[in-house]
């Protein structure tokens, strides 16, 4: 089987990114090609508002991966994420015969059954089960069993279904979405152990203007909730509190070593403002979005005894001074999360912590693919002449030849004549696609 090339695109509040994973036959996941464009306003906590100025960014970021791989993009798969994406739990029940064991074709058709019921306004993008049981008695698995009833608790993911909407308006330029992966659950199943998600774990993912939570305990998702708080909150209260401008606000943020200790902060002036006192609206607005995320254990019905840990992701994850500050007020142990490990990042340019949601959508996407499916197809190239693709000349096929025992051998004069005759002809061909290129242009 020839190797397979996946496509993922993800689309943040502040950028646009995508990027190739190549999996081969063995099923190893490579990457070294990723592109991104950076954006102001044209998406809103994670909504895309201006639909043409984004499917210009994919567009442009597309036609760059296909020239960094000499191929033609033929689908993509798509991370859904933004503010409006959060999880309902629902239940499901059915009684089944006694005298068959419980198939696991049977279970996929109930969990398809929860998103039978309509949400208003919203539109459900994926079904989690939480927790199963069998006559009333919680099992891991219910294939295989025996009982009268099932009952079977999924997590809904739902977003507006406005959010969907415009994703589906960016592909018109003849790529089609192969799927769409909802990104913090690509992100909880990659970067996440096993003992995290068994013991108790909260992921965050702090981005520009939302910071998305998911509760996992007992191998399970069991909350996610996406906040409309971010690291641009922060540069605006600098830039509101001082009056600057926002990249000037922006560049203050990042030049304090920790913010969020303004007592300690020492009072140099960074572009026209004075770091304490910058420090002081960074450190009073992230306590405000700690205290939200602290605030969604109590909204999953989790206390903070039964969570073992934080993992803290996303670009504005990396504020100095973050992880210390959210380990102080929820008294949970936190640590940054790391890049999915089964992805071998070939490319040192592009193997940062800020990549992780779209590394995880192609380890996700990986998985997902089909044997024999490809997201792009490489350009061939016949003796340095033909080329095989989208402007691929017509190539007349090969005339039969004669077995070999039909063929009467050559002398060496006649190979040698044969050879020169063969090399004249290709000769004249070459220069007749010249005179006709010449005058195709006139």
């Amino acid at each position: 089987m020839n190797n397979q090339y996946i496509v993922a695109l993800e689309i943040g509040s502040s950028k646009v990114v995508g990027a190739i994973a190549e999996k081969t036959a063995a099923g190893f996941l490579s990457v070294k090609h990723l592109q991104e464009e950076r954006h102001l306003n044209s998406v809103r906590y994670g909504i895309v508002q201006n639909v043409e100025n984004i499917k210009n960014s994919i567009n442009r970021i597309l036609k760059n991966l296909e020239g960094m791989v000499d191929g033609r993009v033929t689908q993509v798969y798509m991370g859904v994420s933004g503010r409006s994406l959060h999880s309902i739990m629902s239940e499901v029940k059915r009684s089944v015969g006694t005298t068959e064991p419980i198939t696991k074709e049977l279970v996929d058709r109930i969990i398809k059954d929860a998103t039978s019921t309509p949400i208003r306004n919203h539109e459900t993008v994926d079904v989690v089960p939480r927790a199963y049981y069998v006559d009333k008695v919680e099992t891991l698995n219910p294939v295989g069993q025996f009982g009268s009833s099932i009952k079977i608790d999924v997590n809904l993911i739902v977003t507006k279904q406005a959010l969907m909407l415009n994703l589906n308006r960016l592909m018109t330029f003849g790529i089609p979405v192969k799927d769409y992966i909802v990104t913090p659950l690509a992100v909880g199943k990659h970067i996440l152990s096993d003992s995290d998600r068994s013991l108790g774990c909260m992921l965050v993912d702090m981005g520009a203007e939302t910071t998305t939570v998911a509760i996992y305990k007992n191998n399970a998702l069991i909350y996610l909730n996406t906040l409309p708080l971010g690291g641009r909150n922060l540069t605006r209260d600098v830039m509101n509190g001082k009056g600057v401008l926002e990249e000037t606000a922006e560049n203050v943020k990042k030049n304090i070593n920790n913010p969020l200790d303004p007592n300690n902060v020492s009072n140099v002036v960074i572009e026209g403002v004075s770091a304490r006192e910058a420090a002081n609206y960074i450190s009073a607005r992230t306590g405000e979005i700690i205290a939200n995320i602290n605030q969604q254990l109590a909204n999953a019905g989790v206390s903070p005894d039964g969570i073992q840990s934080i993992v803290l992701i996303g670009g504005s994850a990396h504020l100095g001074g973050l992880q210390q500050k959210m380990a102080e007020d929820i008294k949970i142990k936190v640590r940054m999360g790391q890049n999915p490990p089964e992805l071998n990042i070939l490319n040192g340019e592009i193997n940062r912590m800020e990549y992780i949601e779209i590394f995880s959508l192609l380890a996700e996407a990986a998985e997902m693919i089909e044997d024999g499916e490809t997201c792009l197809e490489l350009n061939r190239y016949e003796d340095d002449l033909v080329f095989e693709g989208t402007n691929a000349r017509n190539v007349e096929p090969a005339k039969p030849t004669k077995p070999a025992a039909e063929r009467k051998p050559k002398s060496p004069k006649a190979e040698k004549k044969s050879r020169w005759k063969a090399w004249g002809d290709k000769l004249s061909r070459l220069m007749s696609e010249d005179d006709e290129t010449v005058e195709d242009d006139q």
